[in-house]
Protein backbone atom coordinates (compact mmCIF):
# COMPACT_ATOMS: atom_id res chain seq x y z
CA UNK A 1 0.00 0.00 0.00
CA UNK A 2 1.57 3.36 -0.69
CA UNK A 3 1.51 6.27 1.16
CA UNK A 4 -0.47 8.09 -0.29
CA UNK A 5 -3.77 6.44 -0.40
CA UNK A 6 -3.15 5.52 2.87
CA UNK A 7 -3.36 9.07 4.36
CA UNK A 8 -6.68 9.37 2.11
CA UNK A 9 -8.39 6.29 3.96
CA UNK A 10 -7.23 7.53 6.86
CA UNK A 11 -9.23 10.61 6.23
CA UNK A 12 -11.98 8.98 5.11
CA UNK A 13 -12.67 7.08 8.58
CA UNK A 14 -13.69 10.00 9.90
CA UNK A 15 -16.80 10.36 7.38
CA UNK A 16 -17.86 7.09 8.00
CA UNK A 17 -17.87 7.05 11.41
CA UNK A 18 -20.13 10.21 11.74
CA UNK A 19 -22.35 8.91 10.02
CA UNK A 20 -22.87 7.06 12.97
CA UNK A 21 -22.69 10.19 15.79
CA UNK A 22 -19.19 9.42 17.05
CA UNK A 23 -17.78 12.84 15.87
CA UNK A 24 -15.39 12.70 18.81
CA UNK A 25 -14.08 9.39 18.81
CA UNK A 26 -13.88 9.89 14.64
CA UNK A 27 -11.65 13.35 15.55
CA UNK A 28 -9.75 11.21 17.77
CA UNK A 29 -9.04 8.29 15.18
CA UNK A 30 -8.11 11.10 12.32
CA UNK A 31 -5.47 11.87 15.06
CA UNK A 32 -3.90 8.50 14.97
CA UNK A 33 -4.48 7.38 11.77
CA UNK A 34 -2.26 10.68 10.69
CA UNK A 35 0.28 9.86 12.66
CA UNK A 36 0.80 6.68 11.59
CA UNK A 37 0.64 7.83 8.38
CA UNK A 38 2.89 10.19 9.24
CA UNK A 39 5.27 7.60 10.86
CA UNK A 40 4.37 5.12 7.98
CA UNK A 41 5.91 7.50 5.27
CA UNK A 42 9.11 8.26 7.10
CA UNK A 43 9.66 3.71 6.73
CA UNK A 44 8.44 4.09 3.24
CA UNK A 45 11.39 3.51 1.62
CA UNK A 46 12.18 0.88 3.72
CA UNK A 47 9.30 -1.04 3.83
CA UNK A 48 9.67 -0.86 -0.31
CA UNK A 49 13.07 -2.04 0.57
CA UNK A 50 11.71 -5.29 1.77
CA UNK A 51 8.40 -5.65 -0.29
CA UNK A 52 11.71 -5.71 -3.13
CA UNK A 53 13.59 -8.29 -1.59
CA UNK A 54 10.73 -10.76 -1.21
CA UNK A 55 10.09 -10.73 -5.10
CA UNK A 56 10.77 -12.66 -8.08
CA UNK A 57 14.63 -11.90 -9.13
CA UNK A 58 14.55 -10.90 -13.02
CA UNK A 59 15.65 -12.94 -15.59
CA UNK A 60 18.34 -11.56 -18.06
CA UNK A 61 17.82 -10.81 -21.71
CA UNK A 62 19.54 -12.74 -24.03
CA UNK A 63 21.53 -9.70 -25.18
CA UNK A 64 23.18 -9.49 -21.59
CA UNK A 65 24.56 -12.84 -22.55
CA UNK A 66 27.65 -12.31 -25.03
CA UNK A 67 28.34 -15.34 -25.98
CA UNK A 68 25.79 -16.95 -28.48
CA UNK A 69 24.57 -20.39 -27.79
CA UNK A 70 22.83 -20.89 -31.63
CA UNK A 71 22.73 -24.75 -31.66
CA UNK A 72 19.47 -26.34 -30.73
CA UNK A 73 21.98 -29.11 -28.99
CA UNK A 74 23.60 -26.48 -26.79
CA UNK A 75 20.61 -26.50 -24.30
CA UNK A 76 21.34 -29.86 -23.16
CA UNK A 77 25.24 -30.16 -24.40
CA UNK A 78 26.56 -30.55 -20.78
CA UNK A 79 23.91 -32.99 -19.61
CA UNK A 80 24.66 -35.28 -22.22
CA UNK A 81 28.44 -35.60 -21.62
CA UNK A 82 28.00 -35.59 -18.40
CA UNK A 83 25.54 -38.95 -19.11
CA UNK A 84 28.48 -40.09 -20.98
CA UNK A 85 27.08 -39.83 -24.92
CA UNK A 86 29.62 -38.82 -27.12
CA UNK A 87 28.68 -34.82 -28.15
CA UNK A 88 29.02 -32.99 -31.21
CA UNK A 89 31.65 -30.55 -28.96
CA UNK A 90 33.05 -30.90 -26.07
CA UNK A 91 31.33 -28.65 -23.40
CA UNK A 92 33.00 -26.42 -20.61
CA UNK A 93 32.65 -25.10 -17.38
CA UNK A 94 34.93 -24.35 -14.40
CA UNK A 95 34.82 -24.99 -10.59
CA UNK A 96 34.63 -22.14 -8.93
CA UNK A 97 33.77 -20.25 -12.15
CA UNK A 98 31.83 -17.93 -10.16
CA UNK A 99 34.68 -16.25 -8.19
CA UNK A 100 36.97 -13.77 -6.66
CA UNK A 101 38.87 -13.67 -10.07
CA UNK A 102 36.10 -11.75 -11.63
CA UNK A 103 36.19 -7.63 -10.75
CA UNK A 104 32.17 -7.78 -11.05
CA UNK A 105 32.41 -10.31 -8.51
CA UNK A 106 34.77 -8.79 -6.27
CA UNK A 107 31.92 -5.60 -6.34
CA UNK A 108 29.75 -7.88 -4.12
CA UNK A 109 32.35 -9.82 -2.11
CA UNK A 110 34.13 -6.70 -0.77
CA UNK A 111 30.52 -5.39 0.50
CA UNK A 112 28.36 -8.69 1.32
CA UNK A 113 29.22 -11.08 3.85
CA UNK A 114 29.60 -14.72 1.86
CA UNK A 115 25.67 -16.01 3.31
CA UNK A 116 24.06 -12.69 2.60
CA UNK A 117 25.40 -12.79 -1.24
CA UNK A 118 24.68 -16.83 -1.28
CA UNK A 119 21.48 -16.58 0.13
CA UNK A 120 19.33 -13.13 -1.18
CA UNK A 121 18.47 -14.11 -4.47
CA UNK A 122 18.95 -11.35 -6.69
CA UNK A 123 22.25 -11.38 -5.09
CA UNK A 124 23.43 -14.91 -6.14
CA UNK A 125 21.20 -15.29 -9.04
CA UNK A 126 23.86 -12.11 -10.42
CA UNK A 127 26.86 -13.91 -9.39
CA UNK A 128 26.02 -17.51 -10.66
CA UNK A 129 26.00 -15.45 -14.38
CA UNK A 130 28.06 -13.18 -14.52
CA UNK A 131 30.75 -15.60 -15.82
CA UNK A 132 28.48 -17.27 -17.97
CA UNK A 133 27.29 -13.75 -19.96
CA UNK A 134 31.10 -12.99 -20.21
CA UNK A 135 32.45 -16.14 -21.09
CA UNK A 136 29.65 -18.82 -22.56
CA UNK A 137 30.50 -21.79 -20.53
CA UNK A 138 28.29 -24.91 -21.34
CA UNK A 139 26.54 -24.33 -17.87
CA UNK A 140 25.41 -21.89 -14.76
CA UNK A 141 26.19 -23.26 -11.44
CA UNK A 142 24.22 -22.13 -8.35
CA UNK A 143 26.98 -19.63 -6.58
CA UNK A 144 26.76 -21.34 -2.65
CA UNK A 145 28.73 -23.13 -0.65
CA UNK A 146 28.95 -26.97 0.10
CA UNK A 147 27.62 -26.09 3.58
CA UNK A 148 24.46 -24.58 2.75
CA UNK A 149 22.21 -27.15 3.80
CA UNK A 150 24.25 -27.95 7.40
CA UNK A 151 21.61 -25.55 9.06
CA UNK A 152 18.40 -28.13 8.17
CA UNK A 153 20.25 -30.62 10.67
CA UNK A 154 21.00 -27.95 13.68
CA UNK A 155 24.56 -27.19 12.63
CA UNK A 156 25.33 -23.42 12.05
CA UNK A 157 28.25 -22.00 10.07
CA UNK A 158 29.47 -18.71 8.90
CA UNK A 159 32.22 -18.02 6.10
CA UNK A 160 34.22 -15.36 7.29
CA UNK A 161 36.01 -13.67 4.82
CA UNK A 162 40.17 -14.38 4.94
CA UNK A 163 39.42 -17.18 7.44
CA UNK A 164 36.94 -19.52 5.64
CA UNK A 165 34.18 -21.76 6.98
CA UNK A 166 33.42 -21.76 11.06
CA UNK A 167 31.36 -24.13 12.30
CA UNK A 168 29.96 -23.73 16.04
CA UNK A 169 28.15 -26.45 16.27
CA UNK A 170 30.23 -29.49 18.56
CA UNK A 171 30.22 -33.41 17.33
CA UNK A 172 32.17 -35.26 19.54
CA UNK A 173 30.21 -37.83 20.77
CA UNK A 174 27.08 -40.31 19.90
CA UNK A 175 24.44 -38.07 21.99
CA UNK A 176 25.92 -35.06 19.84
CA UNK A 177 24.88 -36.74 16.64
CA UNK A 178 21.11 -38.11 18.09
CA UNK A 179 20.66 -34.51 19.19
CA UNK A 180 20.80 -33.53 15.63
CA UNK A 181 17.51 -32.90 13.47
CA UNK A 182 16.48 -34.98 11.36
CA UNK A 183 13.42 -33.07 9.64
CA UNK A 184 15.14 -32.32 6.37
CA UNK A 185 12.47 -29.33 5.39
CA UNK A 186 14.91 -27.85 2.63
CA UNK A 187 11.43 -25.17 1.53
CA UNK A 188 11.17 -24.44 5.02
CA UNK A 189 14.92 -24.04 6.40
CA UNK A 190 16.25 -22.78 3.42
CA UNK A 191 13.56 -20.81 1.86
CA UNK A 192 15.74 -18.59 -0.24
CA UNK A 193 17.07 -22.08 -2.42
CA UNK A 194 13.84 -22.89 -4.62
CA UNK A 195 13.88 -19.22 -5.55
CA UNK A 196 17.09 -19.04 -6.75
CA UNK A 197 17.48 -22.39 -8.87
CA UNK A 198 13.93 -21.67 -10.44
CA UNK A 199 15.01 -17.97 -11.46
CA UNK A 200 19.09 -20.11 -12.71
CA UNK A 201 16.87 -22.62 -14.67
CA UNK A 202 14.78 -19.31 -16.59
CA UNK A 203 18.37 -18.03 -16.71
CA UNK A 204 19.66 -20.93 -18.33
CA UNK A 205 16.51 -21.46 -20.87
CA UNK A 206 17.70 -17.45 -22.07
CA UNK A 207 21.65 -19.07 -22.46
CA UNK A 208 20.72 -22.09 -24.47
CA UNK A 209 22.81 -23.76 -21.99
CA UNK A 210 22.37 -26.04 -18.33
CA UNK A 211 21.80 -25.75 -14.92
CA UNK A 212 24.17 -27.23 -11.96
CA UNK A 213 23.14 -27.98 -8.77
CA UNK A 214 25.94 -29.30 -6.29
CA UNK A 215 26.58 -30.96 -2.60
CA UNK A 216 29.31 -31.47 -0.73
CA UNK A 217 29.99 -35.48 0.07
CA UNK A 218 29.57 -36.70 3.67
CA UNK A 219 33.16 -37.13 4.66
CA UNK A 220 33.85 -33.68 3.42
CA UNK A 221 30.62 -32.25 5.54
CA UNK A 222 32.15 -34.48 8.73
CA UNK A 223 34.88 -33.17 8.33
CA UNK A 224 34.28 -29.37 8.51
CA UNK A 225 31.57 -30.03 10.97
CA UNK A 226 33.84 -32.12 14.03
CA UNK A 227 37.12 -29.97 12.80
CA UNK A 228 35.01 -26.50 13.35
CA UNK A 229 37.03 -25.35 10.31
CA UNK A 230 39.55 -25.70 7.34
CA UNK A 231 42.50 -28.77 8.80
CA UNK A 232 45.79 -29.33 7.76
CA UNK A 233 45.39 -32.83 9.16
CA UNK A 234 41.37 -33.64 10.50
CA UNK A 235 42.83 -34.58 13.20
CA UNK A 236 39.78 -34.84 15.10
CA UNK A 237 37.88 -36.53 12.92
CA UNK A 238 40.70 -39.28 12.02
CA UNK A 239 40.43 -40.08 15.99
CA UNK A 240 36.33 -40.41 15.92
CA UNK A 241 37.56 -42.57 13.13
CA UNK A 242 39.54 -44.61 15.21
CA UNK A 243 37.09 -45.09 18.06
CA UNK A 244 34.67 -46.46 15.61
CA UNK A 245 36.70 -48.66 14.39
CA UNK A 246 37.70 -49.97 17.83
CA UNK A 247 33.74 -49.90 18.81
CA UNK A 248 34.50 -47.10 21.65
CA UNK A 249 32.66 -44.07 19.86
CA UNK A 250 29.87 -45.06 17.42
CA UNK A 251 30.09 -40.71 16.58
CA UNK A 252 31.39 -40.42 13.39
CA UNK A 253 29.68 -43.72 11.70
CA UNK A 254 26.08 -42.16 12.63
CA UNK A 255 27.05 -38.86 11.55
CA UNK A 256 27.79 -39.91 7.98
CA UNK A 257 24.94 -42.03 8.09
CA UNK A 258 23.25 -38.87 8.73
CA UNK A 259 24.83 -36.59 6.47
CA UNK A 260 24.84 -39.60 3.18
CA UNK A 261 20.94 -39.10 3.63
CA UNK A 262 20.27 -35.91 3.95
CA UNK A 263 23.03 -35.29 0.96
CA UNK A 264 20.87 -37.27 -1.50
CA UNK A 265 17.75 -35.33 -0.19
CA UNK A 266 19.24 -32.15 -0.91
CA UNK A 267 20.80 -32.98 -4.17
CA UNK A 268 17.33 -34.18 -5.05
CA UNK A 269 15.42 -30.93 -3.82
CA UNK A 270 18.01 -29.10 -6.01
CA UNK A 271 16.62 -30.90 -8.78
CA UNK A 272 12.82 -30.77 -8.25
CA UNK A 273 13.56 -26.74 -8.53
CA UNK A 274 15.61 -27.29 -11.70
CA UNK A 275 19.18 -28.32 -11.35
CA UNK A 276 19.83 -30.71 -14.52
CA UNK A 277 23.32 -31.94 -13.27
CA UNK A 278 24.26 -32.89 -9.75
CA UNK A 279 28.33 -32.59 -9.09
CA UNK A 280 28.96 -34.31 -5.59
CA UNK A 281 32.39 -32.51 -4.10
CA UNK A 282 34.63 -34.93 -1.84
CA UNK A 283 36.81 -32.06 -1.21
CA UNK A 284 38.35 -33.16 1.63
CA UNK A 285 39.30 -36.52 0.09
CA UNK A 286 43.44 -35.63 -0.42
CA UNK A 287 43.00 -36.28 3.46
CA UNK A 288 42.17 -39.85 3.01
CA UNK A 289 44.55 -42.74 2.58
CA UNK A 290 43.18 -45.53 -0.18
CA UNK A 291 41.78 -47.59 3.40
CA UNK A 292 39.85 -44.84 4.99
CA UNK A 293 38.36 -43.65 1.25
CA UNK A 294 37.18 -47.20 1.02
CA UNK A 295 35.98 -47.76 4.45
CA UNK A 296 34.59 -44.43 5.83
CA UNK A 297 33.84 -41.76 2.62
CA UNK A 298 32.87 -44.02 0.13
CA UNK A 299 29.89 -46.07 1.55
CA UNK A 300 28.53 -42.87 2.98
CA UNK A 301 29.04 -40.92 -0.84
CA UNK A 302 27.37 -44.08 -2.53
CA UNK A 303 24.11 -43.81 -0.34
CA UNK A 304 24.03 -40.07 -0.71
CA UNK A 305 24.47 -41.11 -4.64
CA UNK A 306 22.18 -43.90 -4.20
CA UNK A 307 19.07 -41.09 -2.78
CA UNK A 308 19.52 -39.32 -6.01
CA UNK A 309 19.43 -41.57 -8.51
CA UNK A 310 16.85 -43.85 -7.19
CA UNK A 311 14.48 -40.51 -7.38
CA UNK A 312 15.97 -39.24 -10.64
CA UNK A 313 17.25 -41.61 -12.56
CA UNK A 314 17.55 -39.60 -15.66
CA UNK A 315 19.85 -36.56 -14.37
CA UNK A 316 23.32 -37.11 -14.29
CA UNK A 317 25.73 -37.20 -11.19
CA UNK A 318 29.23 -35.98 -11.38
CA UNK A 319 31.40 -37.27 -8.61
CA UNK A 320 34.90 -35.12 -8.04
CA UNK A 321 37.58 -36.07 -5.23
CA UNK A 322 40.10 -33.75 -4.86
CA UNK A 323 43.05 -35.31 -4.21
CA UNK A 324 42.02 -38.56 -4.75
CA UNK A 325 44.11 -39.57 -7.37
CA UNK A 326 45.68 -42.00 -5.72
CA UNK A 327 43.03 -43.86 -5.75
CA UNK A 328 40.83 -43.61 -8.63
CA UNK A 329 40.80 -47.39 -9.06
CA UNK A 330 38.17 -47.38 -5.72
CA UNK A 331 35.59 -44.39 -7.82
CA UNK A 332 35.14 -46.73 -10.65
CA UNK A 333 31.98 -48.34 -8.92
CA UNK A 334 30.73 -45.05 -7.60
CA UNK A 335 27.25 -45.26 -8.93
CA UNK A 336 27.13 -41.76 -10.11
CA UNK A 337 27.41 -41.05 -14.08
CA UNK A 338 30.95 -39.52 -14.66
CA UNK A 339 34.00 -39.26 -12.53
CA UNK A 340 35.70 -35.57 -11.83
CA UNK A 341 39.63 -35.92 -12.13
CA UNK A 342 41.95 -33.45 -10.02
CA UNK A 343 44.65 -32.14 -12.00
CA UNK A 344 47.30 -34.41 -10.03
CA UNK A 345 47.06 -37.13 -12.78
CA UNK A 346 48.07 -37.43 -16.30
CA UNK A 347 44.53 -37.58 -18.26
CA UNK A 348 45.44 -40.56 -20.40
CA UNK A 349 46.72 -42.31 -17.35
CA UNK A 350 43.12 -41.49 -15.38
CA UNK A 351 41.44 -42.53 -18.43
CA UNK A 352 43.28 -45.74 -18.58
CA UNK A 353 42.92 -46.40 -15.01
CA UNK A 354 39.34 -46.03 -14.87
CA UNK A 355 38.66 -47.64 -17.71
CA UNK A 356 37.07 -46.60 -21.27
CA UNK A 357 33.13 -46.94 -20.27
CA UNK A 358 33.82 -44.88 -17.15
CA UNK A 359 33.12 -40.80 -18.60
CA UNK A 360 35.10 -38.41 -17.35
CA UNK A 361 35.68 -34.93 -16.54
CA UNK A 362 38.31 -32.29 -15.85
CA UNK A 363 41.22 -31.85 -15.57
CA UNK A 364 43.49 -29.29 -16.45
CA UNK A 365 46.03 -27.58 -13.76
CA UNK A 366 44.28 -24.34 -12.51
CA UNK A 367 47.67 -22.62 -12.45
CA UNK A 368 48.05 -22.86 -16.38
CA UNK A 369 45.66 -19.54 -16.18
CA UNK A 370 48.65 -18.11 -15.24
CA UNK A 371 50.25 -18.93 -18.51
CA UNK A 372 50.44 -17.30 -21.75
CA UNK A 373 47.55 -17.78 -23.95
CA UNK A 374 49.50 -20.26 -26.14
CA UNK A 375 50.26 -22.39 -22.84
CA UNK A 376 46.58 -22.32 -22.43
CA UNK A 377 44.80 -23.47 -25.64
CA UNK A 378 48.40 -26.20 -25.69
CA UNK A 379 46.73 -27.54 -22.36
CA UNK A 380 43.18 -27.39 -23.60
CA UNK A 381 43.77 -29.17 -27.11
CA UNK A 382 46.06 -31.83 -24.76
CA UNK A 383 43.34 -32.80 -22.18
CA UNK A 384 41.12 -32.88 -25.37
CA UNK A 385 43.42 -35.29 -27.00
CA UNK A 386 44.48 -37.25 -23.92
CA UNK A 387 40.56 -38.03 -23.03
CA UNK A 388 39.74 -39.56 -26.16
CA UNK A 389 39.30 -36.63 -28.39
CA UNK A 390 36.72 -33.98 -29.23
CA UNK A 391 33.29 -34.69 -27.88
CA UNK A 392 34.52 -37.68 -25.65
CA UNK A 393 34.58 -35.89 -22.02
CA UNK A 394 33.17 -32.50 -20.19
CA UNK A 395 36.38 -29.86 -19.69
CA UNK A 396 36.94 -28.67 -16.50
CA UNK A 397 40.03 -27.68 -14.45
CA UNK A 398 41.03 -30.15 -11.55
CA UNK A 399 39.97 -28.36 -9.28
CA UNK A 400 38.45 -24.21 -8.68
CA UNK A 401 39.77 -21.00 -10.73
CA UNK A 402 42.05 -19.36 -8.44
CA UNK A 403 41.81 -15.80 -7.02
CA UNK A 404 43.82 -13.93 -8.86
CA UNK A 405 43.91 -15.63 -12.11
CA UNK A 406 43.29 -13.09 -15.12
CA UNK A 407 39.58 -12.87 -16.66
CA UNK A 408 41.20 -12.90 -20.04
CA UNK A 409 42.65 -16.58 -19.16
CA UNK A 410 39.37 -18.29 -18.16
CA UNK A 411 37.73 -16.54 -21.74
CA UNK A 412 40.89 -17.61 -23.35
CA UNK A 413 40.65 -21.83 -22.14
CA UNK A 414 36.77 -21.46 -23.12
CA UNK A 415 37.21 -20.10 -26.74
CA UNK A 416 39.80 -23.10 -27.63
CA UNK A 417 37.76 -25.89 -26.12
CA UNK A 418 34.86 -24.67 -28.19
CA UNK A 419 37.10 -24.21 -31.25
CA UNK A 420 38.88 -27.35 -30.92
CA UNK A 421 36.41 -29.45 -29.11
CA UNK A 422 34.13 -29.76 -31.84
CA UNK A 423 34.16 -32.90 -33.87
CA UNK A 424 34.76 -32.24 -37.57
CA UNK A 425 32.15 -33.94 -39.71
CA UNK A 426 33.15 -35.86 -42.41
Amino acid sequence: ISCPSFVHFCLACPLIIMLRQQFFLALFCSVQCLTFAFVSNSNHKAFRQVLSASTVTEVSSPSEYKVARPNQGDRDLLVRAARGEKVERTPVWLMRQAGRYMAAFREYSNKYPFRERSETPSMATELSTQCVKEYGMDGIIMFSDILTPLPVMGIDFDVVKGTGPIITTEIRTEEDVKALSKDYDFEKKLPFLREILTTLKAEADVANTALIGFVGAPFTLASYTIEGKSSKHCLETKKLIMAAEEGKNGAMDMFMDELATMIGEYASYQIECGAEVIQVFESWAHQLSPRLFETVAKPAAQKAIRIIKDKHPNVPVIYFANGGSSYLELQRDMGCDSICIDWSVDMAQARKILGPDVPVSGNLDPTVLFGSKEQIEQAVRDCIDKAGGPGEHLLNLGHGVMQGTPEIAVKWLVDECKRYGTVQKE
